[in-house]
């Protein structure tokens, strides 16, 4: 693909070289490809990186994970990278969003039902967990899960058994749980919205899913895969990209991440009316605007939370000793530690 003359290989290096001769789509090198996908999963920033890295190492074990992450982060591609790399991946990958299905509902799309166990109920159900046996199970937005569901999920954590809704029967299950949030759980147990046993089974190995406003680096590529499906899905040539289209779509911020940004390729190729890929700039000036409005911290809790995790970083996570955290804060470290725990900063599982 070209950018109005511009190696999308270069725009990747940050390193701006105008060539003469447009680059077409399928040109681009093929060892190029094969080294950004990761099971479906595109981009070379080293924030991405350091992810795919903890996902081969905890893959290979049987822990429950918890992925953290803003919303359109990619957080189920992660969970499904997890199971593909795992000893089960032979097996089912079971997904349940808690926030889609009714609290009312929810108790039995998970754990299943017994005919007669509720009125409506006239056949037996086998739930998501049971199907998920010998597999792994995905559990999208856990903090949505009602509080009065949350102890018959720890104890499957805990014991790997459960019942079903209107049985007194219990069974054993053997499935590797993957949870996913864009909640606040620290927060929400400070509220009493979520248990602090529940929280500390689910997270066993923590993994923090970047913003795409962090790995802005892998914007090109994302947008020449995702402009490549979209024109293979409705049988149209796309081969341009205009220099100063990539540019926009770098520098915008993306609150919807990779989510957003698929959807807006996917519009612009179905509008574009030539082989020229075409981005409506107005639209896209506008959001930036209002993406930089946005991103300004709004509290005091913002302020310090950002400035907090800046120190974390320059010091790589030492918090005690004469160079660590604590000391450049002024505080001493389980000062430090309640504040890191009040403000949801969760160290990156290494």
């Amino acid at each position: 693909m070209s950018l109005n003359g511009l190696s999308l290989v270069d725009v990747h290096k940050r390193d701006l070289h105008f060539v003469s001769a447009p680059v077409d789509i399928d040109l681009l090198d093929e060892p190029l490809r094969e080294e950004v996908e990761f099971e479906g999963i595109v981009g070379q920033s080293s924030a991405l990186r350091e992810v795919l890295q903890i996902v081969e190492t905890v893959a290979k074990g049987n822990v429950t994970v918890l992925l953290r992450g803003e919303t359109g982060t990619g957080k189920e591609l992660i969970a499904r990278a997890i199971h593909n790399r795992s000893r089960r991946k032979d097996r089912t990958f079971v997904k349940l969003n808690c926030a889609a299905i009714p609290s009312g509902l929810l108790e039995s799309e998970l754990f299943g039902h017994e005919r007669g166990a509720f009125t409506g109920a006239i056949t037996q159900k086998i739930g998501r967990l049971e199907l998920a046996d010998q597999g792994s199970l995905f559990l999208d937005e856990i903090g949505d899960i009602p509080l009065e569901l949350q102890p018959k999920l720890l104890r499957l954590l805990q014991e790997r058994e459960f019942e079903r809704l209107g049985s007194t029967r219990t069974k054993k299950v053997d499935v590797r749980v993957v949870a996913a949030t864009h909640s606040d759980l620290e927060e929400m147990i400070l509220e009493k919205q979520f248990r602090s046993d529940l929280y500390y089974r689910l997270n066993v190995v923590p993994i923090s899913i970047p913003p795409l406003r962090e790995r802005s680096e892998d914007i090109p590529l994302l947008v020449e895969h995702f402009v490549r499906e979209a024109a293979r899905r409705i049988n149209k040539t796309i081969e341009t990209i205009r220099c100063e289209t990539m540019e926009a779509l770098i520098q915008y911020r993306w609150p919807g991440n990779i989510r957003e940004l698929e959807n807006v390729i996917e519009r612009s190729v179905i509008l574009s009316p030539s082989s020229v890929l075409h981005v409506p700039m107005r639209d896209l000036q506008s959001r930036i605007a209002a993406g930089h409005d946005r991103e300004k911290p709004q509290t005091l809790a913002d302020v310090e939370r950002e400035h907090i995790r800046s120190i974390l970083k320059d010091t790589r996570w030492v918090m005690s000793g004469s160079k660590g955290a604590a000391a450049r804060l002024g505080m001493n470290r389980s000062t430090l530690y309640f504040r890191m725990k009040k403000l949801g900063i969760v160290r990156p599982w290494l």
